[in-house]
C-alpha cells in the first residue's frame, strides 16, 4: 500500500510547494481534484486537456519527486434539480473522466448523486426512511428514472476509457452504503465502485471493516479515504445519527469528523489495513482532513504519523513457518 492524501487541504499552496511539503511529510501519492465542491487549486482541468506539452509538464513535475496521482476528485450533484449544477457537475466529471485517460490514472472519485423528488423538483431529496410511503416513492423514482440511467451510460463512458469511477459513500447521496453501491454497480457495470471512506460509514452505525469485506469480495473498492470519525453517544442519545447541527457545533453534535487515531484506536486502522489487504485493495491510502479542532498541519501530521504505523508497504513472504 501506498499513502497519500487529496491535495485540497493545501489548495493555499502553489502546485509545486504544495508537492514538496507533502513529498517532505513521507506521501507517495497525491489525490487531486479537478472542480465541483472540492476545487481547482492543482489542476487546470481545460488547460491540460488542451496540450499535451502542458500535460507532460504536468507530469513531469509530480514524477520528479517521485509521486503519482492515486486518483482525480470532482465530487459534485450531477443528478441535482438545480440544472446549472447538475450541468457543471456533469462536464467536470466528463472532462476528468477524459483527462484521467490521457494522463492513465486509474480512478475518478465522485459522488453518485441525488435528485429532487420530481421532475419539477428545486432541490435535491434524501428520502431515509420507507414510510409514510410517499418517501419510498420518490426513492424508487429517483433510482430508476435518474440514478441507474445516468451512471448505465457515463459508467460506460469511463470504462470505455479504462477508467474506474471511486463512489464516495457519503450521507445526503443515494449510494452511501455498501448495499446501494452494489446494487447501483449490478444495474450498471464494473466501473462503478468505491472510494471508502469509513468516516462516512461509522456515523451511520457501518463497521468500515465489514464493509471493506463486503466491497472488496466484489472487487468494488476503487480507492480509499483515511479520514476518522468521533462518536459522542451522549449528544447520539439527544440528537441521533442524522444530527443536523453545523459541524462547528462541536460540544453538543453527536459526532464530529477527526483525524486518523483521534476518534477511533491505531489499532482499528490497523484492522482495516488488514482487511483491505486480504480482501485484495492494495493501493492508495488517501488522507483527507476535516477535523474542527486541529489545524491542517497538525491533523495532517498526525494522520501521516499514525497511518505509517499501520500500513502495509510490501508484499507478504512465503509462509517459511508451515
Amino acid at each position: 500500500m501506498k499513502l497519500g492524501v487529496f491535495t485540497v487541504l493545501f489548495a493555499d499552496k502553489p502546485f509545486e510547494e504544495m508537492l514538496d511539503y507533502v513529498k517532505a511529510a513521507g506521501v507517495a501519492a497525491v489525490e487531486i481534484g479537478t472542480g465541483n465542491y472540492p476545487g481547482n487549486a492543482h489542476c487546470d482541468l481545460d488547460g491540460l486537456l488542451s496540450s499535451k506539452d502542458k500535460r507532460d509538464e504536468y507530469m513531469d513535475k509530480i514524477t520528479s519527486r517521485g509521486l503519482a496521482i492515486s486518483a482525480f476528485s470532482c465530487h459534485g450533484n450531477p443528478l441535482s434539480p438545480d440544472r446549472d449544477f447538475a450541468k457543471t457537475s456533469h462536464e467536470t466529471f466528463v472532462k476528468t473522466v477524459q483527462l484521467a485517460e490521457l494522463l492513465q490514472v486509474p480512478v475518478v472519485n465522485c459522488f453518485s448523486g441525488t435528485a429532487g423528488d420530481h421532475e419539477g423538483a428545486k432541490y435535491p431529496n434524501w428520502p431515509v426512511t420507507p414510510w409514510p410511503n410517499e418517501y419510498g416513492d420518490v426513492l424508487k423514482w429517483q433510482w430508476e428514472e435518474k440514478l441507474i440511467p445516468y451512471w448505465k451510460e457515463w459508467g460506460q463512458y469511463a470504462k470505455d476509457r479504462n477508467v474506474k469511477i471511486g463512489l464516495e459513500l457519503h450521507g445526503g447521496f443515494l449510494v452511501h452504503t455498501p448495499y446501494t453501491l452494489l446494487k447501483l454497480r449490478e444495474q450498471t457495470c464494473d466501473a462503478i465502485g468505491a472510494n471508502l471512506d469509513p468516516s462516512h460509514l461509522w456515523w451511520q452505525g457501518i463497521d468500515p471493516v465489514a464493509a471493506i469485506k463486503i466491497l472488496g469480495k466484489e472487487n468494488a473498492i476503487h480507492h480509499f479515504h483515511a479520514k476518522d470519525t468521533y462518536i459522542d453517544q451522549e449528544n447520539v442519545n439527544m440528537y441521533g445519527l442524522t444530527d443536523m447541527q453545523p459541524y462547528g457545533e462541536v460540544k453538543t453534535r453527536a459526532w464530529t469528523f477527526r483525524s486518523v487515531g483521534c476518534g477511533h484506536s491505531n489499532q482499528e486502522w490497523s484492522n482495516m489495513m488488514s482487511a483491505l489487504r486480504t480482501f485484495g485493495y492494495d493501493y492508495v491510502v488517501s488522507i483527507e482532513h476535516e477535523d474542527p479542532l486541529m489545524s491542517i498541519e497538525e491533523g495532517f501530521k498526525r494522520a501521516v504519523a499514525n497511518l505509517q504505523s499501520v500500513l502495509i508497504h510490501q508484499q507478504p513472504s512465503s509462509m517459511w513457518w508451515v
